[in-house]
């Protein structure tokens, strides 16, 4: 019931989280140039009719895209012309008089180059920066239901040291301080038994003496003989 109540706990905080993003990724989108309404097209012909009657601005041309602006309109209609062949040539063999075309604003643009690798991958921010987001919180995501699947289990960890092989045949003398030992040696082999009779081992042994009399190995030779790490 607690990882349950863990879970939803989690899903209903990141909850505002998610609907921010989803918020974000839909304004995004729909104020991105590719998400927009695509321009109206027109043809050549339409183009020297609409030029003949005057109602033509201004025309720029750009490799072969050929974008038109009408009087009293905002939006450009766009057009595409023949590669290699000049605008006002076309315009002239289907029956434009010259004098109308230079009542028309013509713009020649640099053809494209670099510029437009750099528009795409402006382009493609808005969802670099969305799939950015929903990975972080995915992440976090499950981050948090880890937690909640190990949630109230237990940290105890066996330890499984390696066992001295030391005993007390490997120390030469010290019989006296070997007897006083063996009774602790005996409590770690068996201490149910003691613990029966309400013994209790004490919390340490006090070996005295000056460095290098062999307090560390007598405290291995412990270990050993009790086959405890």
């Amino acid at each position: 019931m607690l990882k349950e109540d863990f879970v939803k706990a989690n899903w209903s905080r990141n909850a505002f989280l998610y609907l921010l993003v989803l918020i974000a990724g839909v304004a995004i989108f729909y104020n991105t140039p590719w998400a927009t309404q695509s321009p109206e097209s027109i043809t050549l012909t339409q183009l020297a009719t609409s030029i003949e009657q005057g109602r033509v601005a201004s025309i720029v041309v750009r490799d072969e895209e050929v974008r038109v602006f009408f009087d009293g309109r905002e939006q450009p209609l766009i057009s595409r012309r023949e590669a290699g062949v000049p605008l006002t040539q076309t315009l002239i063999g289907l029956g434009v008089p010259a004098s109308d075309l230079a009542n028309v604003k013509l713009q020649y643009d640099a053809p494209g180059n670099g510029s437009n690798w750099l528009a795409l991958l402006i382009n493609l921010l808005p969802l670099v920066f969305i799939a950015g987001l929903f990975f972080i919180l995915f992440r976090q995501t499950q981050g948090s239901n880890n937690q909640a699947l190990s949630f109230g289990k237990s940290r105890a960890r066996l330890f499984t040291g390696n066992r001295p092989t030391i005993t007390f045949d490997d120390i030469a003398g010290a019989n006296e301080a070997k007897q006083e030992l063996q009774e602790v040696v005996e409590f770690l082999k068996e201490p149910q038994k003691f613990a029966a009779l309400g013994a209790r081992i004490p919390k340490g042994v006090l070996l005295v003496g000056p460095p290098g009399t062999g307090k560390t190995l007598m405290a291995k030779a412990v270990s050993g003989e009790a086959g405890v790490p």
